[in-house]
């Protein structure tokens, strides 16, 4: 009898070892090797459905001019839903494979059920892999969402090789698996959700995909740091990457692109959850700056960030107070908390705002996650104003990036950004100095009032 043996894997990025170590030399978390049996390879039967899968390799891959390679335009499948559509870059291509993740309960089956009924609809068969709930109650959740289509086939099933097999009998268009930390490969000895069979099992419907052009969706589960369960080779295995993003309890979802080999990168779709599913969100600047009062309050804001193609407006809120404890608080919702304390730096040093005895507090209205420098100035003028307890103009959009020296620099797509501000009715934008002929030619036409700063101090008279 073969001797049987064991390693250690992290399930953070695929570290392995032959032992236990309580801190992954790779990634550097701790707690997260987990043993797996590496057992003596098993003789697979030919008649297999992954064996005949792999032998189908050399014989359905021919060589092809690029130049010979017709495209028309039905390589894109549209799902009737635009957000989503925007994300993707105009629809899922033919043939790919997609990853969806996000926080549990933050509606991922509920996205991809509302795709295939708008799939479904339009002739095309799919076939829903339930790995971690019953037939009943995915029928459950399409009834609320209206999501009968005769062409949507369900199936609990969690095996990876009897998944094959359903694919080669029913020949669906359209393949979703829900989801792939459930899924097992029984050629693998380890158990479902580890690394190993994450990964294996991601590689054989990738393949599968590519050999029978089926369009696949796969949803995944997040860590409690919020990155996508697996190793970290699973995102560059698939063609695209979305990020499902949100607070649960509220309204807004906020589907991100991260990775999209046939489109543009960091777009972003804008939803809303109801009782009924989930809807889209045309104009969420809109919805954002919808709760405003007449009055604007001491500490409120408005910036302009760019997400992908999309231009959005949105409230920021600081509180500034005194503080009994020895270290201050510095809490952001809604922004990189280092790029907070960037910016309170800066106020200190070069505006002289005394901060070192005030708990500071930031929330971008809505739940948006702003990851560009681009509303520096909008932030430090929320802080500036709730500590001498004055108001912003009310129609007034900030943008600008605050340097270390104090300077405001300029940001891309500012014409955009000004667009969007006068179609919702801003009077006033203060933006850095522009200095390029093109850019000031681009801006000349509009009707919306620009203030231009070169420093933050500069900004101050001009916002308050």
């Amino acid at each position: 009898m073969a001797k049987v043996k064991s390693k250690w894997v992290c399930q953070n990025c695929g570290y392995e070892t032959v032992s236990y170590l309580g801190r992954c030399p790779d990634c550097g978390n701790f707690s997260t090797f987990t043993e797996e049996v590496s057992a003596p390879k098993i003789e697979i039967k030919t008649n297999s459905p992954s064996n005949a899968l792999m032998s189908n390799v050399s014989t359905d891959l021919n060589y092809s001019k690029i130049n010979e390679i017709k495209l028309d335009e039905t390589i894109r499948i549209k799902t009737g839903i635009e957000e989503l559509d925007r994300v993707l870059g105009g629809g899922f291509v033919e043939g790919s494979l997609v990853l969806l993740a996000g926080d549990p309960g933050i509606g991922k089956s509920t996205l991809v059920l509302q795709a295939a009924r708008n799939i479904g609809d339009s002739g095309k068969k799919i076939l829903y892999i339930c790995a971690e709930e019953s037939p009943s109650q995915v029928k459950l959740r399409a009834g609320r969402l209206n999501a009968n289509s005769d062409n949507l086939y369900v199936t609990a099933q969690n095996c990876l090789e009897e998944i094959i097999n359903q694919i080669d009998t029913l020949k669906p268009d359209f393949l979703i698996v829900d989801s792939i930390q459930s899924v097992f490969s029984a050629q693998i000895t380890s158990t479902s959700g580890t690394v190993s069979q994450i990964r294996e099992c991601t590689n054989i419907l990738m393949r599968t995909a590519k050999l029978k052009n089926l369009t696949t969706i796969v949803i995944g589960h997040v860590t409690k740091e919020g990155n996508i369960a697996g190793p970290k080779v699973l995102e560059h295995m698939v063609d695209c990457v979305i990020n499902f993003e949100g607070d649960k309890f509220r309204t807004y979802r906020m589907l991100r692109g991260i990775k999209n080999r046939f489109g543009a990168t960091s777009e972003v779709g804008v939803f809303s959850m109801n009782d009924d599913g989930l809807t889209e969100i045309k104009n969420p600047s809109e919805i954002f700056l919808s709760e405003r009062g007449e009055e604007n309050c001491p500490g409120c804001t408005v910036i302009a960030t760019v997400e992908g193609t999309r231009c959005l407006l949105l409230e920021v809120q600081a509180l500034v107070g005194n503080t009994p404890y020895p270290n201050p608080r510095r809490v952001a919702r809604g922004i990189e908390y280092n790029r907070l304390l960037q910016i309170l730096a800066v106020l200190e040093k070069r505006v002289g705002l005394n901060l070192s005895k005030q708990d500071v507090y930031i929330n971008v209205i809505g739940g948006v996650d702003i990851i560009e420098p681009a509303a520096d100035l909008g932030v430090a003028m929320a802080v500036l104003a709730c500590v001498r307890d004055v108001c912003c103009k009310k129609d007034t959009v900030i943008i600008g990036e605050i340097g270390l020296s104090g300077e405001v620099r300029t940001v891309d797509n500012l014409e955009k950004r000004l667009k969007e501000a006068q179609k919702l009715g801003f009077k006033e934008a203060i933006i850095p100095k522009i200095s390029s002929p093109t850019i000031l030619k681009q801006i000349q036409n509009l009707k919306i009032k620009t203030v231009q700063v070169s420093k933050v101090i500069d900004a101050i008279t001009k916002a308050i």
